[in-house]
């Protein structure tokens, strides 16, 4: 019999902005979107809904995350739909010995949480899943056995065959964190796509998560096996170049057949406001107000937008004078967006001598000041490059304010190596 279900991936429950009135709101936007999800797969009485990873945006969520999270699931439990998942990056935890929310919710019975376990020689054993106990590697479900494996790294690609030897059945589905080179956004966690080609031969349909822009891939021959939704909702700035939404697949004798339907998420813009040659911070602002009023009468999307701007030029004033909020009341006759990021790249013009000196910007301010503390400890110099940018990303994340303490450790235990 033919069987229909649901492949999302990359909701992100719990993330939002941890400072200004915007928290709220932007919280509340992924949970909104994964509620349309579970509607519809009800409304399309599916056989069971995919999720394949990060549903929470952080291993550690607060109580309300989790709550929220049962109370969206119920009608689907409601409606008899196994909801069948495994672990992404954002969801795992560094401490195995705690039990985590995606294992609760698995035992509470409100999700399938698959995981393998491994053999001594290091291959992987696929048992199936226990109701009661809340784990298990694959669950039989409408005549088709649905393997899981959440995120294992960088070093993926060299699993596939032991993941392959594993399976013993027939009409597979494999869901699996883990992105496609030269298909997926991400730099980390992917593998080559030869090295996934073998998957297409034990598995109909591979349900794939981790990078957050949807796209197939095919065998040589052009069959496609391997499906990526991406997010439903822009999680990052930069995602808004992307299509949201999640698949409405169907499985029958004749192959599978995929509908991409799409979700709805908040408007996101990110431009380049060039000032260049402006003589006082007033200019700026008028000249920042009218390029903001171009792109956002454009929006049909009335709802709050999420903003990144990003300032360049060469301008007669200190960039600092154009603080976060000027910026913003610059906004306040056109759309107050509900969340402003700015990146400033201004450098200031002096005159001296007749002469124009072009004063550094402060992006290159920060990376001279790094650069001159990691030089002096001789160990880091031949990977100054390297730990700047690592500094640089641990600044943004926590200045987003979205990433927990464990989180952060793992970015440096990642990017860091060895360092002390």
């Amino acid at each position: 019999m033919p069987i229909r279900f649901i492949h999302t991936s990359d909701i992100h429950l719990g993330k939002t902005y941890r400072s200004g009135g915007a928290a709220g709101e932007r919280y509340g936007d992924f949970f909104a979107t994964f509620a349309a999800i579970v509607a519809d797969a009800i409304r399309e009485k599916v056989d069971f809904v995919l999720i394949g990873g990060d549903l929470f945006h952080t291993g550690q969520i607060l109580p309300k995350t989790f709550a929220k999270t049962i109370e969206i699931l119920q009608p689907l439990k409601d409606a008899g739909i196994p909801c069948i998942a495994v672990e992404g990056n954002h969801d795992w935890i560094h401490r195995r010995d705690s039990v985590s929310w995606m294992e609760a919710l698995s035992q509470l019975g409100y999700i399938c949480l698959l995981r393998p376990s491994r053999t001594t020689d290091g291959g992987y054993r696929f048992d199936p899943f226990d109701a009661e106990e809340g784990s298990g590697g694959y669950l039989e479900v409408a005549g088709v056995n649905v393997y899981g494996l959440g995120y294992i790294g960088s070093q993926a690609g060299t699993h596939i065959e032991r993941i392959c030897q594993a399976v013993a059945t027939r009409r597979n589905i494999l869901l699996f964190h883990v992105g496609v080179w030269s298909y997926s956004p991400v730099e980390i966690g992917n593998i080559k796509p030869e090295e996934a080609l073998p998957l297409a031969d034990c598995f109909a349909y591979v349900a794939l998560g981790h990078g957050h822009k949807p796209y197939i891939v095919e065998t040589p021959e052009g069959r496609p096996y391997a499906f990526n939704p991406g997010s439903p909702e822009c999680v990052n700035f930069g995602e808004e170049r992307y299509d949201k939404g999640y698949y409405l697949v169907t499985m029958d004798d004749d192959g599978v057949s995929h509908l991409f339907k799409a979700s709805s998420p908040r408007p996101m813009l990110v431009l380049t406001v060039d000032l260049d040659g402006a003589l006082d911070a007033g200019e700026a602002l008028e000249r920042f107000g009218a390029r903001m009023r171009e792109r956002l009468d454009a929006q049909t999307d009335q709802r709050a937008p999420l903003i990144e701007a990003r300032l360049i030029g060469k301008v007669a004033f200190h960039p600092f004078e154009l603080s976060r909020d000027r910026l913003r009341c610059a906004l306040e006759d056109i759309r107050q967006p509900l969340h402003l990021e700015i990146k400033n790249h201004l450098s200031q013009i002096s005159s001296s001598g007749g002469e124009e000196k072009v004063k550094k910007s402060l992006a290159e301010i920060e990376r001279d000041v790094l650069g001159e503390l990691i030089r002096a400890n001789s160990s880091y110099r031949d990977r100054e490059s390297e730990l700047i940018e690592l500094s640089l990303a641990l600044r943004d994340l926590v200045l987003k304010g979205d990433v927990e303490g464990e989180e952060l450790l793992g970015l440096l235990l990642r990017g860091g190596g060895s360092c002390d």
